[in-house]
């Protein structure tokens, strides 16, 4: 027996062994492979002259790339949505806009996404200068909505697949009230939020949307639908009613291909130039710009915009003053920050990282939240009231979205910029859960136990009695109260005139800065322009404070997406986080208050 169990041992040892060293095998064949495979696809040097810029980004264009944490070396893994961040798409227009070489520009935004429709403009602005610099821009896609069109409309030529669609549909859409179904279950739902126009538990609170909702509503989207109209209207030399009746007549979200007639109808009032198959594009290509000399196959000289970017190299600012930038990106969270997610634990440090900096003379906070946790927020804010303990200057740059917790984190600024279609105030608490005791009564299902205080072990399987209430009330209207406050001490107004403002209304940027919300409309270029003069600087460099990737974490990263290439991943990141966060907040075992605007979040249908 003796002898067996020591061979048996030997036996375990050996396998633990032989399982370890294939272990280590594998992991060095994926990254020598990975090295290996990533260097080949290095790219070679293109000379752009008398060539084609092909522009068709893949993903969703916003402020800032965010790396998520929870990434898995895997080969099997499904890639993450691509993020294209905005300023370096802006760098890569405005140098195709003064590089002589080039002889044109293909546009194709049908698989693009947009953070929001501020981004979605200032990157149609973009073109449009592009296209006024004398380009030759044409536009080409297999189908079109309301955001590939608002860039499409930049260019002096639009074509369509004969068997695509344009469908342009505006903004705004539903959303589900489940107060009926609760009410069928039993199920009591307690609603404790602050502001008549907070809005973000009313679907499972009503049967209907509420009029203040219905209200704010209508003053936001409005305004954001007229404006995209007017830009697709003045770039084609349109009237904008013809998009409107495009939107109401001839567009439905379903139909995204094989619209022969809403096709022959915008050919007909001019919305687009015409439609051709890929190979009479091609054909058109050529016509227009020649034939590429050295190709095996016929086609017109091109060169891809990753290539092209690719050459353009970093940007050396060698100044030793610098303005730092951070980004507040997502529904913000108590914990790590990852693609759609602003998270504290990580944003915290990076402000900290700024200003503990010796050459960080100003802080600008871009931010781009619909809000969500409120002690993520604080933890956000206490770090840039840290800074300016230091007499750092701090300006925040609201960019599509700065509302609720994104105004909360923004009280330290000096100053706040907003981009003219930003989406700002909800000022106001979220909070409201269900209890299922009459459910538990009716199945027979009862509860009892010892506890040594009144509400210990309290949970959603009990009824909620009238102390209780009034402690979740307080709770509600203590938070509101001390949200008001910070609002009002940073933009330096009597607090009853905030609390007349807020009510959890949120506002358009233009409102904001009627009711002193905001300061001035504008970029983050001007943000960081203008930290930059309150610091005293005149010559400076702007210093992204972004999160840092190891070479080993990037390199496996990058090879990870490659081998995945083939995957299809279609949604927004953004608005997926935003999901996966009110699915949080819903948790029946947590009650939890919140600063979220969960009618900020505009999507370009």
């Amino acid at each position: 027996m003796k002898n067996f169990f020591a061979r048996l041992g030997k036996f375990l040892t050996g396998l633990r062994v032989w399982t370890v060293n294939i272990i280590t095998l594998l992991i060095l064949v994926y990254v020598v492979g990975g090295a290996i495979y990533l260097v080949r696809q290095l790219p070679e040097a293109v000379d752009p002259s008398g060539k084609v810029l092909i522009l068709n980004p893949v993903g969703v264009i916003q402020d800032q790339e965010v790396i998520s944490t929870e990434f898995a070396f895997s080969m099997f893994a499904v890639p993450e949505q691509t993020q294209i961040q905005s300023r370096d798409l802006i760098r890569l227009i405005r140098a195709a806009a003064a590089d002589e070489r080039l002889a044109g520009v293909l546009i194709d935004f049908g698989e693009a996404q947009f953070a929001g429709p501020s981004t979605a403009l200032r990157i149609a602005d973009e073109l449009a200068a592009l296209r006024e610099a004398g380009k030759q821009v044409v536009a080409y896609s297999e189908s079109l909505t309301s955001g590939s069109y608002l860039m499409a409309a930049q260019a002096q030529e639009i074509y369509l697949h004969p068997s695509g669609a344009l469908a342009v549909n505006g903004v705004g859409g539903y959303r589900d009230y489940t107060r009926e179904l609760t009410d069928k279950l039993n199920i009591t739902i307690h609603n404790y939020s602050q502001g008549e126009y907070k809005s973000a538990v009313e679907g499972y609170t009503r049967t209907d949307m509420s009029e203040p909702d219905r209200e704010q509503r209508e003053a936001l989207y409005r305004p954001i639908w007229n404006e995209m109209k007017s830009r697709m209207a003045q770039a084609r030399g349109l009237e904008p009613e013809l998009f409107q009746q495009l939107a109401d007549n001839y567009s439905v979200p379903l139909i995204q291909e094989a619209d022969y007639h809403g096709l022959d109808w915008a050919l007909e009032e001019g919305i687009i130039t015409g439609t051709k198959s890929f190979p009479e594009l091609r054909s058109h290509m050529i016509a227009t710009f020649g034939k590429a000399p050295d190709e095996t196959q016929d086609t017109y000289p091109h060169i891809h915009w990753l290539d092209y970017a690719n050459q353009m190299g970093p940007e050396l600012d060698q100044a030793e003053d610098a303005v730092a930038v951070v980004f507040v990106q997502g529904a913000i969270v108590q914990g790590e920050q990852g693609p759609g997610v602003a998270g504290s634990d990580d944003i915290a440090p990076l402000i900290r990282r700024a200003h503990e900096d010796d050459a960080t003379r100003a802080i600008v906070l871009r931010v781009n939240s619909p809000g969500g946790s409120i002690i993520g927020s604080d933890i956000i804010r206490e770090e840039l009231v840290a800074a300016k303990v230091k007499d750092i200057p701090v300006v925040v740059s609201m960019g599509d979205v700065a509302a609720s917790g994104g105004v909360w984190v923004s009280t330290p600024a000096d100053k706040i910029y907003a981009e003219p279609t930003a989406i700002t105030g909800s000022i106001g608490v979220a909070v409201a859960f269900p209890t299922l005791e009459n459910v538990f009564d009716y199945i027979g299902v009862n509860f009892d136990g010892v506890t040594t205080s009144k509400n210990a072990g309290w949970g959603p399987y009990k009824g909620v009695d009238e102390q209780l209430d009034a402690i979740f009330a307080r709770w509600a209207g203590s938070a509101y109260d001390h949200f008001i406050e910070l609002v009002a001490n940073s933009r330096e107004r009597d607090a009853d005139y905030i609390r007349s403002i807020a009510g959890g209304r949120v506002w358009l940027a233009p409102d904001a800065l009627e009711r002193g919300l905001i300061d001035e409309l504008g970029t983050m270029e001007d943000a960081i322009a203008h930290a930059a003069e309150r610091a005293g600087l005149d010559d400076y460099r702007t210093h992204y404070v972004v999160q840092e990737v190891s070479p080993v974490f990037a390199l496996l990263r990058q090879f990870s997406a490659s081998v995945n290439d083939q995957v299809s991943v279609s949604y927004n990141v953004f608005a997926t986080r935003m999901a996966k966060l009110l699915a949080t907040l819903e948790n029946i075992s947590e009650p939890k208050a919140t600063v979220l605007c969960s009618i900020c979040m505009v999507e370009l249908l």
